[in-house]
């Protein structure tokens, strides 16, 4: 396992180090903004296998992503409609989870057979800019063994998994705080199924300001 400090001036070759593990099948920590996440190439059957062992998470629950910008989503998701064009436009980069319909060869390790995938644009944080970096999506699951708390910070990652995963992108301790607002808008509503960062009123408003 790798460790390595990211500040300003060395993030262009922390992030380049990132994406070449994730391709070759590697397993990487970034701090979002609230805490880590674990982040493994979306395709890539061996790693996303290897995650839920890790993390010892139960196979019925699916694997969010997160994208640096909205030209990736038609590599995941089989249509986006226009409460979801509202939504990213609103929203993203920022705290809410938008759950997709998948597309039909998505591993059943993102999707956990629902036919339907959970996907961010994260905000500013090292997780932005990997997931920018990157020319493909990137796991966001929480930096934790299932049922304990998401690491805050490096060492705790490192006390989770230790040589486990390949690398951890150290960027201090985040602020902790509220998780993403995870929406689901596959039937065309808005089916809030966790109220993270952004309020339902908040949620609800955007609509009402078309009528």
């Amino acid at each position: 396992m790798k460790i390595i400090k990211a500040c300003k001036t060395n993030m262009e070759q922390v992030l380049q180090q990132a994406i070449e593990i994730l391709k070759n099948g590697g397993i990487v920590a970034y701090p979002t903004e609230t805490s880590y996440g674990l982040g493994a190439k979306f395709d890539l059957k061996d790693s996303l296998k290897k995650l839920y062992e890790i993390k010892q998470r139960p196979e019925d629950k699916a694997m969010p992503l997160i994208i640096g910008n909205k030209e990736l989503l038609p590599v995941i998701a089989d249509s986006v409609n226009s409460i979801a064009i509202k939504l990213m436009e609103s929203f993203w980069p920022g705290p809410l989870t938008i759950i997709f319909p998948s597309k039909e060869n998505l591993s059943e390790h993102i999707t956990a057979g629902t036919h339907k995938v959970a996907v961010r644009i994260p905000g500013e944080s090292i997780a932005l800019h990997l997931a920018k970096s990157a020319p493909f999506p990137i796991t966001a699951t929480s930096a934790n063994t299932s049922g304990t708390a998401p690491a805050q910070d490096a060492e705790t990652v490192i006390k989770f998994f230790g040589d486990k995963i390949d690398l951890v992108i150290d960027g201090g301790t985040t602020s902790g705080g509220f998780p993403s607002t995870i929406v689901d808008i596959t039937e065309e509503k808005i089916k809030i199924l966790r109220e993270g960062a952004i309020q339902k009123k908040l949620l609800i408003s955007i609509f009402e300001d078309q009528n």
